[in-house]
């Protein structure tokens, strides 16, 4: 089974220079913990739930002052959406992620698949259980697994 025949096709996103009460508001209002950011039609990072926590409230930042960009992952691990569900699942064990961005082979973003859309088709839940075993481990305690897709 492929990616693309379990992924969450619509995938909300906002430009870089959006606040991040703009990113929080959005989280909220469509009930997600990542929000892909933009500069143009790049994909160039992803703000999660995490970085609000540690990178805005933590350190004090103005929410409407402070921009997407600068409080975002930039790092975003992906896969293509014609790649199995095994190898999304040993992505997410490698990089102990629960959700992965996914991408068509012009690498632009097309969908998102999380560790529950694994577990909610009867042919992966076999994967979806192995991939939260892995993923709930210590870090650096998964197994080589092949090199995921880096956008950036």
């Amino acid at each position: 089974m492929q990616l693309k025949d379990i992924m969450t096709p619509a995938v909300e996103r906002l430009p870089q220079d959006a606040s991040v009460q703009e990113v929080a508001q959005m989280m909220k209002a469509i009930d997600v913990v990542m929000i892909p950011v933009y500069d143009g039609d790049r994909l160039v990072g992803m703000v999660t739930d995490r970085d609000l926590a540690l990178r805005v409230v933590a350190e004090g930042c103005d929410v409407a002052h402070t921009p997407a960009h600068a409080v975002m992952t930039p790092a975003v691990i992906s896969c293509y959406e014609d790649q199995t569900v095994d190898e999304a699942a040993q992505v997410m064990e490698q990089h102990q992620i629960r959700r992965l961005i996914v991408l068509n082979r012009h690498k632009r973003l097309v969908g998102i698949v999380a560790l529950g859309d694994l577990a909610t088709h009867r042919r992966s839940k076999k994967v979806a259980g192995e991939a939260l075993s892995e993923i709930s481990k210590e870090p650096g305690a998964a197994a080589a697994q092949p090199e995921p897709v880096h956008v950036r």
